[in-house]
């Protein structure tokens, strides 16, 4: 909302996560991990979560011949990104799915999401 009164929405409302009763823009998560030199590319989807309603889950391709994990990820996020809006799951993967007009469409990815549990010792938010 800007001064003015008009209202700009940055996303999709269905690529919207509810974490906690906060609302988390999936394309400004994805900008911010694709700010890291070693991504080539992201996703991020909301799944359902027992304790925050949905949490982020980030799926990355790493550039050939770079190394990152999912500390890296959090370590370069916080301080970006507001504690909450840091995803929760994160998951390497070697490509991600591309429609025909090269968009990456989000349900493959909330249905590899709800395969994923949180690693033991991984920050709640």
């Amino acid at each position: 909302l800007d001064a003015d009164g008009y209202l700009y929405l940055s996303d999709r409302r269905v690529d919207l996560i509810i974490s906690g009763g906060e609302n988390i823009s999936t394309a400004e998560v994805e900008a911010a991990i694709a700010g890291i030199g070693a991504v080539e590319s992201c996703g991020v989807v909301g799944v359902p979560d027992d304790r925050w309603g949905e949490v982020g889950a980030a799926f990355i391709v790493v550039r050939d011949g770079a190394a990152l994990t999912a500390g890296d990820v959090r370590a370069h996020l916080d301080g970006q990104l507001a504690r909450y809006k840091i995803p929760k799951l994160i998951e390497f993967v070697a490509d991600l799915p591309r429609n025909a007009t090269g968009k990456l469409p989000q349900q493959p990815l909330r249905e590899q999401a709800r395969n994923l549990t949180t690693p033991p010792g991984e920050p709640d938010q």
